[in-house]
């Protein structure tokens, strides 16, 4: 199993509302480009955030853009309010988001997103709609790489939606 599936078998497991959003999700829904990190949108509540140390916690979390490395599970203090957190784990590097460029809010993103079954839990993927919205309001190379790929994918999708089924 990849790390990738692992960290979000741990957040699954541990009944955290969240969606899955950036490149994961691009190959979730049918990119052919590869990624190393796990982005994710969710409500950053003193709930979740305490939850999120909890089951974290044996992967050794920091705060991967602050330096030094500062321990995720100090900091921030329990009183402070987290919009962003941007992790590295022994499993790899997570990204927990407020919200998503181009598309709004959690609730936004959650909103249109699908269903899919991971190591045999349900989990919710941006939709594809919502995420070729997001890699267009970013301006770096790949994310423009992406947005290629899905909006094929989505010609593809349509284009099957509108043949008439075969009879065998």
């Amino acid at each position: 199993m990849s790390d990738i599936n692992r960290l979000l078998q741990r957040l699954s497991d541990a009944e955290i509302d969240f969606v899955i959003v950036g490149g994961f999700a691009a190959i979730l829904h049918g990119s052919s480009l590869t990624t190393r990190d796990l982005d994710v949108c969710a409500l950053l509540t003193q709930e979740n955030v305490d939850k999120l140390r909890e089951i974290l916690q044996d992967l050794h979390p920091v705060h991967r853009l602050s330096s030094p490395k500062v321990s995720f599970l100090d900091n921030p203090a329990p009183d402070v309010k987290v919009n962003n957190l941007y992790l590295s784990t022994d499993f790899g590097s997570v990204d927990f988001l407020s919200s998503v460029l181009g598309v709004g809010d959690f609730e936004s993103v959650r909103a249109n997103a699908v269903e899919v079954e991971l190591f045999g839990r349900r989990c919710r993927v941006i939709s594809l709609d919502d995420l070729i919205r997001a890699k267009e309001a970013l301006t770096r190379d790949k994310d423009h790489q992406t947005v290629l790929q899905l909006r094929a994918i989505r010609k593809k999708l349509e284009v099957a939606a509108t043949k008439p089924p075969t009879s065998e």
